[in-house]
């Protein structure tokens, strides 16, 4: 932990609201693209950061620098993400869709010709996965989220989610395998679609 990052969060500890502003503006776009991959929908992503700031803010004091802050912050908004999500299933049926608005996964295969037939193919294959790792369980859908999309070590994502490496390592397996099986089911109803149309 950098030296200036220290004095920030003792500051914002006794309730320095300038620090605590300086301090979490180099979190604000990670925190957001956390929440908004777990929740899919950018209101509810910056309703449930801001949320989770208010209550970092709240509770820096409590912050023991044993972990890097940067795992703190992540967790207080993954924990935040989960607990909306399950206030809205309490809201609404438990089988309603998490509105989901159209965004890119930041690690896309590098391509050195640009057509529009493989813009489109890569559109498709995004909105596939996205639709794909909707479907997987929380548990699986978080550590998927937290490896795949945003790319946090293992160490980390443990720290994040207060759990073992070991209970880590094993739910990214489980939700990869469940992910690739998600996806391949998926294909073959599309795959029957066409087929049903022609």
């Amino acid at each position: 932990m950098k030296k200036s990052e220290r004095i920030l969060i003792k500051k914002s500890a006794s309730g320095n609201v300038d620090a605590f502003e300086e301090l979490i503006k180099d979190y604000e776009k990670r925190a957001y693209n956390i929440a908004y991959r777990l929740l899919r929908n950018s209101e509810d992503a910056m309703d449930v950061v801001q949320e989770a700031f208010i209550k970092i803010y709240k509770s820096i004091k409590e912050f023991q620098f044993k972990s890097s802050f940067s795992t703190w912050v992540y967790r207080i908004v993954v924990n935040a993400s989960i607990d909306f999500t399950r206030s809205k299933k309490a809201i609404y049926s438990l089988d309603e869709n998490i509105k989901s608005e159209k965004g890119d996964i930041k690690r896309e295969i590098a391509d050195y010709q640009n057509t529009p037939e493989i813009e489109l193919e890569r559109k498709l294959t995004r909105e596939l996965v996205q639709k794909s790792i909707d479907k997987l369980d929380d548990i699986h859908r978080i550590v998927i989220i937290l490896r795949d999309i945003q790319g946090f070590s293992y160490d980390e994502i443990s720290e994040i989610l207060g759990c073992s490496l070991g209970t880590v390592k094993s739910r990214i397996s489980r939700g990869r395998i469940a992910l690739k099986e998600i996806i391949l089911k998926e294909m073959e109803l599309e795959e029957v679609n066409l087929s049903q149309k022609k």
